[in-house]
């Protein structure tokens, strides 16, 4: 026998109608926050960033190709990495399909990477996805966005993530198990895993000249989650205990 509350219907629907005011209160501050979020300063990107794609390469401004705005995944899947974070896939799995429907409202949506454009060409054949990846492989893009980090950097503890320096989760002694399982499955040790991390990093052009307009990184990237929006309606929610997702070719050989 269940040990969640029950009632009748009339229980539920006075609940119900009691949490509808609270869901369309979140939803006023999440317009509230999509304002002050495109009222952000716009500061202009001078540094000549260079991208290898699969049409050749491309400078920033060629990634918007011919749209006038970018969003940008920082995609974690490292130089030494042997495939992409199973974490960052499960994201991509979520924006896959959607790309063309950004595409046509004047957005491109694409994926960053440090890995050589080879591996990310030979992971997304290997996941059936088709958005624009473009690896950074040897230059300063993810370093300038806070989403790669040096081992001296991560010896020294001097890593500037979401917004603030110093330790993070994922630089504990304690290594949580999440990191320790996704770094495993990239396969690399935790240390060379979380030299990357994930985030997402906004972009406009206008007259030719590409203006940086907002990142997030961390739990900021949890609406960005496709699966995880569905689960916050689902009876059980999360019910997580750990990590519980797998890359989506991967979980029939469990």
């Amino acid at each position: 026998m269940t040990k969640h509350i029950t009632g009748t219907r009339k229980e539920w629907l006075a609940a119900r109608v009691d949490l509808l005011e609270a869901e369309k209160e979140l939803t006023r501050r999440g317009d509230d926050l999509a304002r002050r979020r495109q009222e952000l300063p716009w500061v202009r990107i001078d540094k000549d960033y260079r991208f290898e794609t699969d049409k050749g390469s491309a400078s920033l401004a060629d990634l918007f190709r011919g749209r006038s705005q970018l969003l940008v995944y920082h995609f974690m899947f490292g130089p030494d990495y042997k495939a992409g974070c199973a974490t960052c896939s499960t994201i991509a799995d979520g924006f896959d399909g959607f790309v063309v429907h950004l595409a046509n409202h004047d957005v491109t949506l694409a994926a960053v990477s440090r890995a050589p454009l080879a591996k990310l060409q030979a992971y997304e054949r290997r996941m059936g996805w088709s958005f624009p990846w473009a690896s950074s492989h040897g230059g300063d893009f993810n370093a300038d966005f806070n989403v790669s980090f040096t081992e001296e950097q991560q010896r020294a503890g001097n890593i500037e993530y979401n917004y603030r320096r110093g330790a993070h989760a994922m630089d504990a002694t304690e290594v949580p198990a999440p990191v320790a399982q996704n770094a495993a499955m990239t396969g690399t040790d935790v240390a060379t895993y979380t030299r990357e991390r994930p985030g997402m990093s906004a972009f406009v052009i206008e007259d030719g000249v590409v203006y940086h307009t907002y990142s997030t990184y961390a739990r900021g990237l949890d609406g960005l989650w496709g699966m995880y929006q569905w689960l916050d309606r689902a009876s059980k929610g999360r019910n997580e205990t750990g990590m519980w997702w797998h890359r989506h070719d991967e979980y029939d050989k469990r």
